[in-house]
């Protein structure tokens, strides 16, 4: 195909259907997937992987080098799952040696001005408002939602169903399905209205507030806090998953 004003190379692969704005530059090493729409003065450098659907807006730029000064030239990757929206000016950098790719996956909602570094590995259906700052090595769960202007320190790592207050900074790991906020960063309740519009039940629900009133209500430290909540609360998939993600947090998670 011929895009008079852009520059894209024909060593590039470009799936059925995409669209490419004017002033388009796209490297050599980038594969893009049908149906997709790239948007004027995008730029797409080598190691891009962008799947099926997505919209990548005006000024972003995808696969850059990383901000770190480990790097040293090795082949990496920053990969974009389907149906996914890259909005205007934001920043994802390629892996490194580390763990040789960024990962943003499906259906996820990256707004304006945000940047996502070297290694990071975001799930699917995530949002992060406007903004956000998102170091390297940072994990992101599945369905949380990032408000605006934040800021999250390296090798942190967000659990699923998360809301985060907009401009919060995240010093700490912070666990599934729960809301925070405030200065500084703190468990503030369960993300109970994001719950409920995702086909939570009362019972999922109840033993979520369950297992959190324990770690963060009762004056117990978080080992106690494990324990009990192992003996009290009913065996099931939300409370094993909050458990499983305290136990494997390396930076130890937020208080309240």
């Amino acid at each position: 195909m011929d895009y008079p004003l852009s520059q894209v190379s024909p060593k590039a692969k470009i799936g059925k259907n995409v669209k490419i704005g004017p002033f388009v530059t796209i490297a050599d090493d980038v594969e893009i997937g049908d149906g997709t729409t790239i948007m004027s003065n995008a730029v797409i450098l080598d190691g891009a992987r962008i799947g099926k659907d997505c919209l990548i807006c005006t000024g972003a730029v995808i696969s850059n080098i990383p901000q770190d000064l480990k790097f040293k030239g090795e082949k990496t990757t920053a990969v974009i799952g389907d149906r996914t929206t890259i909005r205007e000016y934001v920043t994802v950098n390629r892996g490194t040696a580390s763990k040789n790719t960024t990962i943003i996956g499906d259906d996820c909602l990256i707004m304006a001005y945000c940047h996502v570094a070297h290694d990071c590995k975001l799930g699917n259906h995530i949002i992060t408002s406007n903004a956000c700052q998102i170091a390297g090595e940072v994990v992101i769960d599945d369905y949380a939602t990032i408000g605006g202007g934040s800021l999250i320190h390296q090798f942190s790592h967000i659990g699923t169903q998360v809301m985060m207050q907009g401009g919060s900074r995240v010093p700490k790991d912070i666990p599934p399905y729960a809301m925070v906020g405030r200065e500084p960063l703190r468990f503030i309740g369960i993300n109970s209205v994001g719950l409920k519009r995702r086909g939570f039940t009362n019972e999922q629900i109840d033993a979520i507030q369950r297992t959190y009133r324990l770690i963060y209500q009762d004056g117990l430290n978080f080992t106690q806090a494990i324990e009990l909540a192992e003996k009290e609360v009913p065996e099931c998939v939300e409370k094993r998953t909050i458990i499983d993600f305290i136990k494997s947090s390396s930076r130890g998670i937020i208080n309240n």
